[in-house]
């Protein structure tokens, strides 16, 4: 099969969208498929790319610095080249040029689109555009959703909690619920003694980590007032947030006045073949409290290195954590999550206990086997594509000789 993805974001820029579309496209061209990604071009961030990985000029996103717009002309420019190779379905990953620019070239191949739906605008748009009420950024981000999802063949929700989102949005569009899954690698053993010494970490400090985006939605600043509880009753625990983005500066003051400037460590982004898995090996329990998370890979990341997890349980996460043993699942109040995190840190047996379940309940969330149901999901799409087709041309031809009969019976 031979697939065009169509995305705003990729790798060298760090988040669960990228990390998603590099997860399942490698196991798509594992199992012999063709997988071409349009994404934007990183100036001075260079990434090694493999041949099927086609960049495209880039601008800056006002009060994104992260983030790149496509040119949109770039993108239509490249249909010539697209009509020869064949392709048999679009799937956009990204809501912004990507979602536009992907239906435009499906409908020139006349083929059929797919859309991921990475992204829980409702309560990711109130961050970002603070002026206006969060009445109206809901509404907005309620009717956005439902023109985008109106416009593609069929919908991809990574968790059936989004997916109910969106049908109580008033979507009509087919939702088809499907993970990310867990890469094999990531499941290659860290050394968090490694990453202890490299940070001045003492070898025996309890330490808490969050590795994701430091944005506002990732609701960081709960995690920080729940730390000051965590210290009051284990003053040498440590806090480690793994990760770059809008919110840091935010975090680092609010760190500093609840009087944690000590206690609290901004790693920033780190090599995901090592330093990265040592530092998810390194910690004795991953805290994680983002209401907006489509997924949470994260976790499952945590989890395949033998880490604990403390966390609430919304949107996607609920997926994640539901059935697991390696897990605290608890509600979004201070006193009672820093209860859950000195309950980890503070015990090694039962510690030790949930770390022994952490890899097996990973290890639930095979790369290889999503990819195949993603394929099978893309064989639905195109034969329902095509059976529309067909009775269209049956509709048409009907219509067409009964004119011509009525024609032919007129008198003169």
């Amino acid at each position: 099969m031979r697939i065009l993805m169509v995305s705003d974001v990729y790798f060298p820029r760090v988040n669960g969208v990228s990390t998603s579309i590099q997860t399942f496209r490698r196991d798509l061209m594992s199992q012999g498929h063709h997988c071409l990604l349009v994404a934007p071009e990183y100036v001075g961030m260079p990434y090694p790319d493999d041949a099927d990985t086609a960049r495209l000029p880039s601008r800056a996103v006002p009060r994104d610095p992260e983030d790149r717009l496509m040119s949109r002309r770039a993108v239509l420019d490249l249909l010539p080249s697209l009509r020869g190779a064949k392709y048999d379905i679009v799937h956009v990953q990204t809501p912004f040029v990507a979602h536009y620019t992907g239906i435009s070239l499906a409908r020139s191949l006349g083929l059929p689109v797919v859309e991921t739906y990475h992204t829980y605008f409702e309560h990711y748009l109130h961050h970002y555009v603070p002026a206006l009420p969060s009445g109206l950024t809901r509404w907005l981000a309620r009717r956005f959703t439902r023109s985008q999802c109106a416009a593609v063949d069929a919908v991809i929700s990574p968790s059936s909690a989004m997916a109910d989102a969106l049908r109580a949005y008033g979507v009509k569009t087919r939702i088809d619920v499907l993970p990310t899954g867990l890469d094999a690698g990531r499941f290659a053993q860290g050394d968090g003694a490694r990453f202890r010494a490299a940070n001045g970490i003492a070898p025996q400090a309890p330490l808490a980590l969050f590795v994701g985006r430091v944005a506002h939605e990732k609701n960081i600043d709960f995690l920080l007032r729940m730390f000051v509880k965590v210290r009051a009753q284990r003053p040498d625990a440590l806090f480690i947030i793994a990760g770059e983005g809008p919110a840091q500066q935010h975090c680092r003051d609010l760190a500093k006045q609840l009087g944690l400037q000590d206690s609290v460590k901004f790693i920033g982004y780190m090599d995901r073949n090592r330093e990265l898995i040592d530092c998810y090996s390194a910690a004795d329990a991953f805290v994680f409290a983002s209401r907006t998370e489509t997924q949470g890979l994260v976790l499952l990341e945590a989890m395949a290195q033998g880490t604990p997890v403390v966390s609430t349980a919304v949107m996607g996460t609920i997926d994640v954590l539901r059935g697991t043993q390696c897990s605290v699942v608890v509600d979004e109040d201070e006193n009672r999550f820093a209860g859950a995190v000195l309950s980890v840190i503070g015990d090694p047996a039962r510690r030790a206990a949930l770390a022994g379940h952490a890899r097996q309940d990973a290890e639930n969330w095979s790369a290889g086997a999503m990819a195949q149901r993603l394929v099978a999901l893309y064989e639905d799409v195109i034969e329902s594509s095509q059976a529309r087709h067909r009775n269209v041309l049956n509709l048409n031809d009907t219509d067409a000789h009964g004119k011509h009969m009525a024609a032919a019976r007129r008198p003169g």
